[in-house]
């Protein structure tokens, strides 16, 4: 049974890549980073809206719990986005799984613990993987530095969301605190609005099905994924699963690339393949941080 339940987080890492490839494409449409920040954000929060079945409990004297995990959420989603917008999804994606490295780094930190060998040498894979990603051939660099370093500080900030989660969340219920804590992600998108290039009505017709297509993606991962762990637990090993979101975006941009016009395939096979050699480092490094 848990191993047949491995195949949730699966799924959701193939629908990440997914949902990834098709919002860069929106994006490269005209779709712009406010308006899909905004799109997204409220499809995701519309998503988690049924969890209020599984029960909990809402303390509105601790409000400024689920407040500060939605300022953790907006950073980290804004981040990932703009990673996405100005760089390339097989650096992205891959780069945003040292999140669960961070995730150790700031439970040792929060709990005043300390380091392991094993975070420092995860941490080592982890930094070799970037550098991997980093690897330059020809006139095609798509921004990769600056892609580093938002999606980066992006696994960051939703390392922080995973880390005080997991630490308020319990007294309130699965239930009650993420429905809660999307509401006021919700509530909080309305601020891009002024940033907006052009109203949502104005979005082309031949952009809106790859925001939209990406967006629910987007939601439906992160539902499932949420809810295969809180349900049945298994931690461990379905973020290592999920972890390798990283190699398939790799390989749905090697293979299958064109279906998503991805301009990512003109960088060639060399390329490619130091960036699948990274994806698999990092994969590696949270293998070794949860295990």
């Amino acid at each position: 049974m848990q191993s047949l339940l491995l195949l949730v987080p699966l799924l959701s890492a193939v629908l990440y890549a997914v949902a990834a490839l098709l919002l860069k494409r929106s994006n490269d449409l005209g779709a712009g980073l406010w308006r899909t920040t905004f799109v997204v954000n409220l499809v995701t929060a519309l998503a988690y809206q049924p969890l209020w079945w599984l029960g909990g409990h809402v303390y509105p004297e601790k409000l400024w719990q689920p407040a500060v995990i939605t300022v953790c959420y907006l950073v980290g989603q804004t981040l990932m986005l703009v990673s996405l917008d100005r760089g390339d999804v097989s650096v992205a994606t891959p780069v945003l799984g040292i999140k669960i490295v961070l995730v150790a780094f700031f439970s040792t930190l929060l709990g005043g613990e300390r380091v392991s060998a094993q975070f420092w040498i995860a941490a080592g894979l982890a930094t070799a993987a970037i550098a991997l990603l980093n690897r330059r051939t020809g006139a095609h660099h798509h921004d990769v530095g600056l892609t580093i370093v938002t999606a980066g500080l992006s696994a960051a900030a939703f390392a922080l969301f995973d880390v005080l989660t997991r630490r308020w969340a319990p007294a309130w219920g699965v239930g009650a605190f993420l429905p809660t804590m999307f509401l006021m992600v919700t509530a909080a998108s309305f601020a891009f609005i002024p940033f907006f290039h052009a109203p949502l009505s104005a979005l082309a017709s031949a952009t809106r099905p790859w925001l939209l297509g990406g967006s629910a993606l987007m939601a439906l991962q992160s539902v499932l994924f949420v809810a295969v762990v809180s349900s049945f637990g298994n931690v461990t090993a379905s973020n290592i699963v999920f972890s390798s979101r990283g190699l398939w975006s790799v390989l749905i941009v090697w293979c299958a690339g064109h279906w998503f016009s991805s301009r990512e395939r003109q960088l060639g096979g060399v390329v490619l393949r130091w960036r699948l050699a990274g994806a698999l480092l990092m994969v590696a490094a949270v293998a070794l941080v949860l295990i």
